[in-house]
């Protein structure tokens, strides 16, 4: 009887053995010897992690004037469409201006291309500094100063497709200008696009 069950017990072993080799191998006909009880980790102190430093919030005031300024810039961009299209249909200038300073572009644009005249190349906003901004006041403004760098810009005649030869030969190509930009519903707007009459 003894022998039987030693036997059965060696044929389970022997089968397990064969089955546990095709995925880690075995290497005993031998039951393996039972593992030592794992161990139990050794306690570790933690320190709690420092509190993280949070940025203070930005100068409103800063913010307002960049805000100001971005929308000055994307202003020009949109003149310039307006300028270079015969059709007075290019360029979003409702997006970004208003009151004095929408209606300012407009005029001259139509003035130009009824002479059959349009505006092409590039003009530079060099350096604006919001000299001034007063957001307590109902509409929050912000007052711009810049040179309006135009050396780029071309009267084209759009028939010939040639420089029109009869501009002012004094005229300026880099002016001082100061715009006022407001804080509407639907966000800032230049309202006022000066020229200060004086180089830069």
């Amino acid at each position: 009887m003894t022998r039987t069950v030693h036997r059965k017990h060696w044929r389970k072993i022997t089968l397990a053995c064969a089955t546990a080799a095709l995925a880690v191998g075995c290497t005993s006909n031998e039951p393996a010897s039972p593992k030592p009880p794992a161990t139990t980790p050794a306690a570790t102190t933690t320190t709690a992690p420092e509190p993280t430093k949070t940025t203070p919030p930005a100068n409103p005031a800063e913010a307002a004037k960049k805000e100001a300024i971005a929308t000055y810039l994307s202003h020009w961009k949109e003149v310039e469409k307006r300028y270079a299209d015969k059709t007075d249909k290019a360029g979003d200038l409702k997006k970004y201006a208003a009151v004095d300073a929408l209606l300012k572009v407009e005029y001259d644009a139509k003035d130009m291309h009824k002479r059959d005249l349009v505006i092409l190349g590039d003009v530079t906003v060099l350096n604006p500094t919001a000299v001034s901004a007063d957001l307590d006041r109902k509409v929050p403004k912000v007052v711009i100063s810049s040179c309006l760098d135009v050396s780029r810009w071309t009267v084209t005649r759009v028939k010939t497709g040639e420089p029109a030869t009869n501009l002012p030969k004094d005229r300026l190509l880099k002016y001082v200008i100061k715009a006022t930009v407001e804080k509407w519903e639907q966000g800032w707007v230049v309202i006022r696009d000066e020229p200060q009459g004086k180089k830069c």
